[in-house]
C-alpha cells in the first residue's frame, strides 16, 4: 500500500472509531508500529488528527469528507461488492442507501450506468439516503431522484442521524435498502460503532422491501458497540470473495443469502 494510500486508510479508521492506538492501527493497516507512528505525525503536523499518548484522535475541527470518500481502504473489495449490489438495482426502483465508503461506490456504479444516465422527462431511479457525501455526490445527476433524510450531522460519518431522520423514514416505503456495516458476524449480525447510526440504518432496512447489508470480508467476524440486526432484518449479505468458507455457511445457516462478489451471480 502506497503511503497516500495507508494514510487515508488510517483516516477511515478514524472516521468509524474516532480512536485508535498505534498497534491497533498498525495491526489493521499491516505496517511496523514504527510506520504508523510516523503516518499519525505526519497527519497531526496537518491537523487532520490529534496525536495522543500511544495513539491518535480525530482532530477537533471536522476537516474534508471527501479524503475519507476518495481513496477508501480495500478500495477493489469495495467496488466489487458495489458492482454486485448495483445489479440488484433495476430502473424505476427506489434505493435506500446508508453512509460508508461501501454504500458511497453503490451510489457511484449506479450513477454511471447508461440504462440511468438516458435522458427522460422522468428520473430512471430515487435514492433516499442519509449520506450527505452521496446526495452531495447524486445531486447533479438529473436522472436520479435524491431523497435525503433530515437530522443532525454526524460529525465523523457524515450521516443524518436523530428523531427527524426517523420522521422521514418511517413515511416511506423502498424496494431495496443498502445497509453498510462495520462488523458482520453470524451471531450478532451487522454492527456499527454508533448506536444512533445503527438505529437509523435498522428502520431503512425496515423500510425496504428487501434489504442487503453489504461490508468487504476483512469486516466479517467483526462485533462492533451497536447492532443493527442480522436476519430478521436483511435477506442477502454482498461481501467479496475474500470470505472464509465457514463463515458464509454459518450466515448461510441463520437464513442469510450471501452473495461473495466475483464468484457467485448477485441475481
Amino acid at each position: 500500500m502506497k503511503r497516500h494510500e495507508r494514510m487515508n486508510a488510517l483516516l477511515e479508521l478514524l472516521g468509524e472509531r474516532g480512536r485508535v492506538d498505534v498497534e491497533e492501527a498498525a495491526t489493521a493497516l499491516e505496517v511496523s508500529a514504527a510506520t504508523m507512528r510516523r503516518d499519525m505525525d505526519a497527519l497531526a503536523e496537518q491537523q487532520l488528527l490529534t496525536r495522543t499518548r500511544g495513539g491518535a484522535v480525530l482532530s477537533s475541527v471536522a476537516y474534508d469528507l471527501p479524503i475519507r470518500y476518495k481513496h477508501a481502504h480495500r478500495s477493489e473489495e469495495k467496488e466489487a461488492v458495489a458492482q454486485a449490489a448495483a445489479r440488484l438495482v433495476e430502473r424505476g426502483d427506489v434505493v435506500g442507501l446508508s453512509g460508508g465508503t461501501t454504500t458511497t461506490a453503490i451510489a457511484r456504479a449506479l450513477a454511471v450506468r447508461p440504462d440511468f444516465a438516458e435522458a427522460g422527462p422522468q428520473p430512471h431511479l430515487t435514492i433516499v439516503t442519509n449520506s450527505l457525501n452521496i446526495a452531495n455526490e447524486l445531486a447533479v445527476r438529473p436522472q436520479i431522484k435524491i431523497v435525503l433524510t433530515g437530522g443532525v450531522a454526524h460529525s465523523r460519518s457524515f450521516e443524518l442521524v436523530g428523531p427527524f431522520s426517523e420522521l422521514v423514514l418511517q413515511q416511506i416505503s423502498v424496494d431495496l435498502a443498502f445497509i453498510g456495516a462495520n462488523g458482520m458476524d453470524p451471531v450478532m449480525g451487522a454492527t456499527v460503532h454508533d448506536e444512533a447510526e445503527a438505529r437509523i440504518n435498522h428502520l431503512m432496512a425496515e423500510r425496504a422491501r428487501r434489504a442487503v447489508v453489504v461490508a468487504d470480508s476483512s469486516k466479517i467476524g467483526a462485533r462492533c458497540f451497536a447492532r443493527i440486526g442480522g436476519a430478521e432484518v436483511f435477506d442477502t449479505f454482498i461481501t467479496d470473495g475474500g470470505a472464509p468458507e465457514q463463515a458464509v455457511r454459518e450466515f448461510t445457516d441463520r437464513g442469510l443469502k450471501v452473495v461473495t462478489a466475483g464468484t457467485v451471480d448477485a441475481g
